[in-house]
């Protein structure tokens, strides 16, 4: 696995290099725009030129974008959901003038109309985006989600739906996040718990699916569906669970980025690299 963050693009996008050098990431994530508005300017050519010569300068590292918290493409309001599927199709059109090739998303909340009803307004949101957005060359990560209230992604029959229902293996793809799929109730604390979860992901969504991780630790026992995330080794997956995932050699080269504060940042990159290379 190639360690690293979401990094900050505080006054520009090209600062989020200054950010890798300095944690030395292995691979990052960005939002191109505000994760809470709805519109943002347009991307001007100087600020593309500028970003793709600090990536290069890089050496080419995995980037994933981050959509805006805003957007729910399972949402019952049909305006919220056209809202949001102009939203997302802005998110891929902003990855692909950056040349970043996956754009991660939560599959969003029903709002109370119920689990099938979501799970078919997400799908039909989503092949809308595919299809307007056929000639990009980018594609869609489906986020796990801890299952907080009325949100979906929780189980990995639902994320294995959306994929199926997608009909699309080369453009859309899962992102795991460790806090959510533990949080969901997926053990990653034992031997047992860890294999069974491998296995009922392979059974209900497929490994040639999973594209990247989100590497957090949880401040809640496993089952309690609560999206809080600690420190790598400091929560309740803690140190050996994230030894037994990072040395697992089918998620060799997939990058996995931390979400947590920039003061744990570095040591918890630092961790896992530790973890992966004794």
């Amino acid at each position: 696995m190639l360690f690293g963050a979401h990094v900050s693009v505080a006054g520009g996008l090209h600062n989020a290099f200054k950010w890798i050098a300095e944690y030395e990431c292995e691979s990052f994530q960005i939002f191109t725009k505000s994760q809470l508005q709805w519109k943002a300017k347009p991307l001007e050519p100087e600020e593309i030129e500028r970003w793709l010569s600090g990536w290069e300068q890089a050496g080419w590292p995995p980037c994933l974008i981050h959509d805006s918290y805003l957007i729910n493409l399972s949402s019952p309001d049909p305006q919220l959901r056209l809202k949001s599927i102009d939203g997302f199709v802005d998110e891929l059109e902003r990855a692909a003038l950056l040349s970043i090739p996956w754009v991660n998303t939560h599959p969003g909340s029903h709002k109370g109309a119920g689990e099938e009803a979501g799970l078919r307004n997400c799908a039909d949101s989503l092949k809308q985006v595919l299809k307007r957005t056929e000639d990009l060359g980018v594609g869609i990560l489906l986020e796990t989600t801890a299952g907080q209230g009325n949100d979906l992604g929780s189980r990995f029959e639902q994320i294995g739906y959306l994929c199926d229902e997608c009909q699309d293996e080369e453009r859309v793809g899962v992102c795991v996040d460790t806090c959510h799929i533990f949080a969901a109730g997926y053990d990653l604390q034992t031997d047992a718990g860890y294999k069974k979860t491998w296995d009922e992901f392979e059974e209900r969504i497929g490994f040639s699916r999973l594209k990247a991780f989100h590497l957090n630790d949880s401040k809640f026992e496993c089952g309690r569906h609560r999206d809080r995330h600690a420190p790598i080794g400091e929560g309740f997956i803690g140190k050996e669970g994230f030894r037994r995932l990072v040395r697992d050699k089918r998620f060799e080269g997939m990058p996995g980025t931390t979400e947590l504060p920039d003061d744990v940042t570095p040591q918890g990159i630092r961790l896992l690299k530790q973890l992966r290379d004794e």
